[in-house]
């Protein structure tokens, strides 16, 4: 019991990260590396908030705006200064990366004996779980939006946008603030849970999270009723329940990157499979369409009118 107890601990937590990832990966068709940044960026303004006797929720606040400037970065860097989405995100990770040390001061700060959000009468996992609830709930309530609304029609259909007398190029900052706000968020509260933060406890993060969200799309996509947002808690659950298996089946921790990448590539393959050539042999279907960008068809009628 306790060790599903841990899975769900651990998957919930980064669902918090995987929903950023949602966000600008399946929404704002923006592959943003920054974020590699902006999760140990959150681990190390919480842990030396904390270590400051700043109050840990408080510290975790912190953390968020401290995500968003990165990701206001970001973007600032890709619209204004015209650098690729790619480069922008890849030039932000590695600046925060001496930016983390700055501000912790060396590489790993324990926080064992601290007073964090753990610390209170309630279990870990209903803490985890307010926290995540509260986190989607938003997130949903943003989207339903107007400026939600053409946040996903922004990655879907830019010219539509501008036609419409939006600034695109500010729906995209906006859409990077709020991803790298929730990954730096996780970071705080991964931090506070394992007990220490480390200058490269972000390695990985990208991958990890878009696994994530393709293994929750794969498996709920069919369902139209399911937001993005709970595909990616599912997928982050599911995903760490795969690497608490692989070690529990005796694999060695160094092979974590490795099991990682296979199960990227399965997902991904899962996903781009033709039903034609595999699916009556193994009883695999196409688990979505590809699109463009974001979560819905900026061509939908409903989607324009809302706007």
């Amino acid at each position: 019991m306790d060790f599903v107890i841990n899975i769900l601990e651990q998957g919930i937590i980064f669902a918090i990260a995987s929903i950023g990832v949602y966000i600008t990966y399946k929404i704002l068709d923006f592959p943003d590396l920054s974020v590699e940044g902006t999760f140990p960026l959150g681990a190390a303004i919480a842990a030396v908030g904390i270590l400051k006797d700043i109050n840990p929720f408080l510290a975790c606040i912190l953390a968020t705006l401290g995500g968003i400037a990165a990701g206001a970065v970001t973007g600032i860097l890709h619209v204004k200064f015209k650098i690729t989405n790619l480069l922008s995100g890849i030039l932000v990770m590695i600046s925060l990366y001496s930016i983390n040390l700055r501000i912790m001061g060396k590489s790993n700060i324990p926080l064992f004996g601290q007073k964090t959000i753990f610390n209170l009468s309630l279990a870990p996992i209903f803490i985890i779980l307010i926290l995540a609830g509260t986190t989607k709930l938003l997130v949903d309530l943003f989207l339903k939006t107007k400026l939600g609304f053409i946040l996903r029609v922004t990655g879907d259909n830019e010219q539509l946008v501008t036609s419409l007398g939006v600034n695109k190029d500010f729906i995209k900052i906006v859409g990077l603030v709020i991803s790298n706000g929730l990954v730096s968020l996780c970071g705080a509260i991964t931090a506070q849970y394992q007990g220490f933060s480390d200058v490269g406890m972000g390695t990985g993060i990208v991958v990890m999270g878009l696994a994530s969200v393709i293994m929750g799309e794969a498996i709920l996509k069919k369902f139209n009723f399911v937001k993005g947002s709970t595909m990616a808690i599912l997928g982050a659950v599911l995903y760490k329940a795969v690497i608490a298996l692989a070690l529990k089946l005796g694999l060695p921790p160094t092979d974590l990157k490795l099991i990682t990448a296979i199960i990227v590539v399965i997902a991904l393959s899962l996903n781009n499979i033709n039903d034609r050539s595999f699916g009556p042999v193994f009883g695999l279907t196409k688990a979505f369409k590809s699109k463009k960008g974001g979560a819905s068809n900026a061509s939908d009628k409903k989607t324009i009118q809302s706007i």
